[in-house]
């Protein structure tokens, strides 16, 4: 049984049509839920939401002046609806700009798209080079910044894959973000699981597994 993704959750609500707020009638956007929930702090159970953003809608209009009555602070609330559903809840915001930096727009979606796009060529392009064994192209993309992570990722397993030891050296002198980092380190471990090698733990230079001094260092490996 297959995990659905975050992409996939957005491509299936990209694929229905959006709510109308049950107040005002206008469309509501697509928004995403940010990582901390603004709600009961256990979230909402999805990473998409439909929230209305029409600044004339009386329940947002009205809800300042509630909020301020019922809870003494300056605040108010937003219709969310829940993708797929006619389940209504409030939103609570802070500010007239609350909540719409995680509004997805035209531009996010243009972004989305040029995203998608670029991660295909890339591994269109590793594809190539797996089969050509061109391990100089793999890791130009593995440390190319502007190349998307998902690339970099599958950059990092190709050449734990077909790399022989020269590898090792220029995987090890960058530094890396977290997830890409760890893939590099599992590449490295697989480059010397294939060529029965490791790293003298005094010099740092490759010797053979089964040796017994370093022939860089001369000092006791086992």
């Amino acid at each position: 049984m297959s995990i659905e993704t975050k992409a996939d959750v957005l491509d299936r609500i990209l694929s229905q049509e959006k709510p109308k707020c049950k107040d005002c009638n206008e469309e509501m956007s697509l928004w995403e839920v940010p990582d901390l929930a603004v709600g009961d702090g256990l979230g909402w159970g999805t990473p998409y939401l439909f929230v209305c953003f029409n600044d004339e809608c009386h329940v947002y209009k009205e809800g300042w002046e509630t909020m301020l009555e019922q809870m003494g602070q300056t605040s108010s609330y937003r219709n969310m609806c829940y993708p797929g559903t006619e389940q209504f809840e409030l939103l609570p915001v802070f500010s007239h700009m609350g909540g719409t930096g995680q509004v997805i727009d035209d531009g996010v979606m243009a972004e989305r798209e040029a995203l998608k796009e670029s991660t295909k060529r890339g591994f269109s392009i590793l594809a190539d080079c797996f089969v050509n064994k061109d391990t100089v192209q793999m890791l130009n993309m593995l440390l190319d910044p502007v190349e998307p992570p998902k690339v970099r990722l599958k950059a990092a397993e190709m050449l734990g894959d077909v790399s022989d030891t020269e590898a090792i050296e220029p995987l090890r002198y960058h530094k890396y973000a977290p997830k890409v980092a760890e893939a590099v380190d599992q590449a490295i471990s697989k480059i010397h699981k294939r060529c029965f090698t490791m790293e003298c733990p005094h010099c740092a230079e490759i010797v053979k597994k089964r040796a017994n001094l370093c022939k860089h260092c001369n000092k006791d490996l086992k």
